[in-house]
């Protein structure tokens, strides 16, 4: 009996030990951030099942991040998520966007898919020939500002996503839009602090039309291109002094030394006059500030949105007194323009800051790019 009770004991101990749940740890959650050269604004991260951007600074000053969740069609039928932890799902690649600024234009012909495009805030400042006869073509919707987007005529378009950007963050126009169920992607290209930076964020559009690859291709051609421009103008004998900017009212406007357009200028080898000053944003001096110092530059580059020599002297006759006016050595980038009017430069010239630097290096110093003509820039008028 005791030998039977004993049996039954163990038959029970070991039915007991079998019904027992087993714990398995499951394998720790594998991702791959994409390596960024430059860009500090976002941060693309991959996995089997998912990818995401976080945009880590999508406007100057903020510490708010957004997190937008990218499935594949394939992915999103196999992938639970939820929602509530996302700023925005989208299935990749995206068939119909709206962009919302013309820096953002550049970045879908060189990925070859500004088809998708179906709507944008002010079409007349959109310059490239592609875009323009998808515009011509009434392909592209016009949706009025962009400070007040037409958002009837945008949900009536239904995009898969609105690449926007933001300066403070509050935005009515972008709430409604994300009501009613479309992403809204902040894009914050424009607050890197480099021109290479800026470029980069091509990896940003390439993960949402599926062409990382590509992306990153493109941007390797022209970051090889700028650097070796870079290298080029370090041969250069002489470093002309530069000026830049013009009168606003009674407020000199010019770049600070640590801006992207300062950047330029350092790497264009040339003596920028303010090119030891910091801080966010543009100079601001007056006008005996910026004459006392700068009466004498070789070249003065930018007069802001001035295309001749007539308008400089006509809005403030102190202009003739610069010697870069009286040498005629002042170039604009401003008559560069697209059959509407919009400013080449202010489309482009984020993508490729190559061109720009190549501009730079032939006024500044023509004898080194003895076959290059300018793409952006031009003598004044």
């Amino acid at each position: 009996m005791k030998i039977f009770r004993v049996l039954i004991l163990s038959i029970l101990c070991f039915h007991c030990k079998e019904d027992k749940p087993i714990t398995r740890q499951l394998p720790p959650f594998e991702e791959n951030v994409m390596a960024l050269k430059y860009a500090e604004g976002f941060k693309i991260n991959n996995s089997a099942s998912s990818s995401t951007i976080e945009i880590t600074k999508a406007w100057p000053e903020t510490e708010k991040k957004y997190t937008y969740l990218l499935l594949t069609k394939e992915q999103a039928s196999k992938t639970t998520y939820n929602k509530a932890d996302y700023d925005g799902v989208i299935i990749t690649p995206i068939s119909k966007t709206v962009v919302t600024s013309t820096t953002h234009i550049p970045a879908l012909e060189l990925l070859g898919v500004e088809e998708t495009l179906v709507g944008f805030p002010g079409t007349d400042y959109v310059s490239s020939k592609k875009t323009r006869t998808l515009i011509d073509n009434k392909k592209v919707r016009e949706l009025g500002k962009n400070e007040g987007i037409n958002t009837e005529v945008l949900l009536n378009l239904n995009p898969d996503a609105v690449i926007g950007f933001g300066v403070d963050g509050v935005n009515k126009t972008f709430e409604t839009i994300k009501k009613a169920g479309i992403p809204v992607i902040y894009n914050g290209d424009w607050v890197e602090s480099s021109a290479l930076a800026k470029a980069e964020w091509i990896k940003f559009f390439g993960a949402l039309f599926n062409k990382e690859k590509e992306a990153d291709s493109i941007f390797n051609k022209i970051e090889t291109d700028y650097l070796e421009a870079k290298k080029i103008a370090k041969q250069a004998k002489t470093q002309p002094t530069v000026l830049s900017g013009a009168m606003h009212k009674d407020v000199w406007y010019l770049p600070n030394g640590s801006s992207s357009e300062a950047q330029f200028l350092k790497d264009a080898n040339v003596n920028y006059i303010w090119s030891e000053t910091t801080g966010n944003g543009s100079l601001a001096l007056s006008f005996e500030a910026v004459f006392d110092k700068a009466k004498n530059a070789d070249l003065w580059l930018s007069p802001s949105y001035y295309s001749s020599f007539e308008q400089l002297k006509n809005v403030n006759a102190l202009y003739t007194n610069f010697e870069a006016f009286k040498s005629k050595d002042i170039y604009t980038f401003s008559n560069t323009i697209g059959e509407t009017g919009g400013v080449l430069y202010y489309e482009l010239g984020t993508a490729r800051p190559d061109l720009v630097l190549k501009d730079l290096i032939k006024i500044c110093h023509p004898e080194l790019l003895k076959d290059y003509e300018p793409f952006f820039y031009d003598k004044l008028n």
